[in-house]
């Protein structure tokens, strides 16, 4: 299982997500560089912490749990996701970076209890480690992370396979009809007809179908204003269907470095940025704090 902060034991926390890197910072006379590095891989010494902190506030702003599989590191990005392998007994535990630390020299990462549990190092305190960091998953939750999707959210997208497809929003009245040849593409029905959600076959080896992102896409160009980012499509209908009342909402698809469709609600196109900044004030004087103006 994956994990990372929560509310209450085993449970990831629902609230909005955020992205943190960081600036340089210095502890105990030594400087250390957050940074970016999707290839990052390195021995050492693990410890673990855990009822001490138990509630607390991680580094970017989330409550630690001490029940869920999550890791304190000194430089990578905030989330990210790593594979810790305890070098002494084999066991692997994949975890989800929320917080700083270790400061003492010869660690290199600060696993939580359950992480701890995992690799069976709880008794000794410490353990000699490989940690590796994994690029695909640690950058479905960046995208996931940036666009306001809360750790459950950030979760449920790299827990989805690779190799399953995502679900996709196309225009259809009435069920499907039987599957066309090879080489045809069905017309896309008139605007006027209702829209529905199916799920999406597999495209055929020979002529892949091309099949539109979203049931509306707005005009291209433009300012919009973003309300959140989803790896579940049901929840980013939810909350356009929420916002219609402040403008033109559609929910854009995009897939991520790490092959997973993200679900991004957007309101508009604005012709100008002053008007994409007044919904969004709007937008933030409901309640809707994280929502941010993009261009395109």
């Amino acid at each position: 299982m994956l994990g990372g902060c929560g509310t209450r034991a085993g449970s990831p926390d629902t609230s909005r997500g955020s992205y943190k890197v960081g600036n340089p910072y210095t502890i105990a006379g030594r400087t250390y560089y957050p940074a970016e590095n999707w290839s990052y891989a390195e021995t050492g010494q693990a410890s673990w912490y855990g009822p001490g902190f138990h509630g607390n506030s991680t580094a970017n702003g989330e409550p630690y749990n001490q029940n869920l599989p999550s890791a304190a590191h000194r430089t990578l990005p905030m989330p990210s996701i790593v594979r810790v392998t305890n070098l002494d007994n084999g066991r692997v535990a994949v975890v989800r970076i929320n917080d700083r630390g270790p400061f003492a020299r010869e660690r290199i990462i600060d696993l939580s209890k359950a992480a701890a549990e995992q690799l069976d190092m709880t008794r000794a305190g410490t353990a000699a480690v490989r940690v590796e960091l994994m690029e695909r998953e640690s950058r479905v939750v960046k995208d996931v992370a940036m666009g306001g999707g809360s750790a459950a959210e950030q979760l449920a997208a790299i827990q989805r396979p690779s190799s399953q497809p995502a679900p996709v929003m196309v225009a259809a009245a009435p069920p499907p009809p039987p599957p066309a040849p090879v080489a045809e593409v069905p017309p896309p029905p008139p605007p006027s007809s209702p829209a529905a959600f199916v799920q999406a076959s597999a495209p055929p080896a020979v002529a892949p179908a091309v099949v539109p992102a979203v049931a509306t896409v707005p005009p291209a160009g433009g300012y919009f204003v973003q309300a959140g980012a989803f790896a579940s499509l049901d929840n980013a209908e939810r909350l356009r269907t929420t916002l219609a009342r402040f403008g033109d909402t559609s929910i854009g698809q995009t897939v991520s470095t790490g092959g997973v469709t993200v679900y991004r609600v957007r309101i508009g196109p604005y012709a100008s940025p002053d008007e994409a900044y007044n919904v969004q004030g709007s937008l933030q004087r409901a309640g809707h704090s994280d929502c941010r103006v993009v261009s395109e």
